[in-house]
């Protein structure tokens, strides 16, 4: 365990106590967006695979877990993958041997490839001589060590290389594409790594490598000359420079081996984070059909991940500016409607105080930048009156610290409740807003800030419609807990 200098926690203390104390009267928001997982939970979490593995659970029972009714089968022969590199005004490749059954090339040199008249194809050398014009596509030879594509993506290395053939095509976009023509268990090599860390158990590898293969298979996209892109739209595939030694093994350990179901291959869906469980895949990717093989399973080991449960907070009015014109009017809240097995949100409303929007689980996700749609959703607001609560406080507060949680103080005596809340006293001002899901609880808990920690004044009732009102005769910072989340602070001068 790391120990940090006292300096730094001492810096840290004093801006912390510096923000609270210019933290002014207000009325303020918070959205609290408690959920679990990461990524679309259809078929195998990888982190689950990671948790089976380390529990000794081997490749073929991993697979059979998390795409139901399956078995391992075998692919008869090989096959060839073609997967797109990338699509731009040229395409520039050294390390070639030859044009595919003609001219010789120097391996040595870098060429550049462009689109011509007609949909052809012109080779250049890098200085920009002309060395021929040839029909679309440019097929091209690699030297031992494979081809090398330069500029691969405007975030990518400049040096990847490749085995197999490149392609360079005329695209139907406009400009020319780059196409890494492979056979397919050369290309599950470079995808393996890509997808999974290498330093994971043998068996975990071995099951991404199966899921890779049969996925390739099944989703050949036969468009515009590739059936395969090489990120996140398909699988991450990085050509040699992706290739382990351990992933190589796990690639070489199951060759041929793919999910089957009814003797074919299926899609095999995969993703980082189950949270606990996965989904039916017509709970997410709204309007497909059900699959019997991609159906909501327990899943009780990846609970490693880092993202197997997680917090968002914001504003209404950040969550309302990244909804955009989901909202009418104000945002107020955010509705689920209904849930899948597991349980993501597979329909919900948006709510403003102009109407109500219906919008799907995996639409909140985008727009919100959630990492799963496994979510629930906490509003708390909380505004400041002065004295009889007819005079609202003008400015806003930056945030506090959360603190130490401290507990509701439910059950205290009404008496005791009633001297907090000020009845039957002068009140110096009135803490009021709205909770939502209103039937999440009855009361929420007034906490006030030491200057070190916040601790719980009393509890105030919260009616039907989710309002709450409390009285409070000391000027301070507060906040309120409902349903156990912590709503923003407001100071009372």
């Amino acid at each position: 365990m790391s120990r940090i200098r006292l300096p730094v926690v001492l810096a840290a203390l004093l801006a912390v106590l510096a923000a609270l104390a210019a933290a002014p009267a207000q009325g303020a928001s918070r959205l609290v967006i408690r959920g679990a997982g990461f990524g679309h939970g259809i078929g195998m979490s990888q982190w689950g695979a990671y948790g089976f593995a380390e529990k000794g659970t081997d490749h073929g029972a991993i697979l059979r877990h998390y795409y139901s009714g399956t078995q391992i089968g075998k692919l008869a022969g090989g096959g060839e993958v073609r997967v797109l590199l990338k699509t731009a005004d040229r395409v520039v490749f050294g390390s070639a041997s030859r044009v595919a059954g003609g001219r010789k090339l120097d391996p040595a040199s870098r060429y550049v490839a462009t689109r011509g008249l007609s949909g052809s194809i012109v080779l250049r050398s890098s200085g920009g001589r002309e060395l021929g014009t040839y029909a679309s596509p440019l097929a091209l030879e690699g030297a031992a060590r494979g081809l090398q594509v330069f500029g691969r993506s405007a975030n990518a290395a400049v040096d990847g290389r490749y085995r197999g053939r490149l392609e360079v095509r005329a695209s139907a976009l406009g400009g020319v594409s780059a196409i890494n023509a492979i056979a397919i268990d050369d290309y599950i090599r470079g995808v393996v790594a890509g997808e999974m860390p290498s330093s994971w158990p043998q068996e975990a590898l071995r099951a991404q490598a199966v899921a890779a293969r049969t996925y390739a298979l099944a989703t050949s996209k036969d468009g515009d000359g590739f059936d395969q892109y090489s990120d996140t739209r398909s699988q991450v595939y990085n050509g040699i420079s992706g290739e382990t030694a351990a992933t190589d093994a796990a690639v070489a350990a199951t060759a041929g081996e793919i999910v089957a179901y009814d003797g074919k291959p299926i899609v095999t869906y995969y993703f980082s984070t189950s949270g606990g469980r996965t989904e039916n895949i017509e709970n997410v990717f709204i309007g497909a059909a059900p699959a019997p093989y991609l159906v909501s399973v327990e899943d009780p080991h990846d609970d490693a991940s880092p993202r197997h449960t997680w917090v968002r907070t914001m504003s209404l009015r950040s969550a309302q500016s990244r909804l955009g014109s989901l909202v009418k009017g104000s945002l107020t809240r955010i509705r689920v409607l209904r849930r899948g097995r597991s349980p993501r949100v597979v329909a919900a409303q948006v709510i403003g105080t102009g109407g109500r929007t219906s919008v799907s689980g995996p639409t909140l996700r985008r727009e919100l930048g959630l990492f799963d749609t496994w979510a629930r959703f906490t509003v708390i607001t909380a505004n400041v009156r002065r004295g009889d609560g007819n005079t609202p406080s003008a400015a806003a507060a930056p945030s506090p610290p959360t603190g130490p949680a401290a507990p509701s103080t439910g059950g205290v005596a009404p008496s005791a409740r009633a001297a907090a809340m000020g009845v039957g006293a002068a009140s110096l001002a009135t803490l009021a807003g709205r909770v939502a899901p209103a039937g999440a609880a009855s009361w929420v808990t007034v906490q006030g800030w030491t200057g070190t920690r916040w601790v719980a004044k009393f509890d105030a009732p919260v009616s039907a419609g989710g309002r709450y009102t409390a009285r409070l005769r000391t000027p301070g910072l507060y906040r309120v807990r409902f349903a156990g989340e912590a709503g923003p602070p407001v100071r009372v001068p």
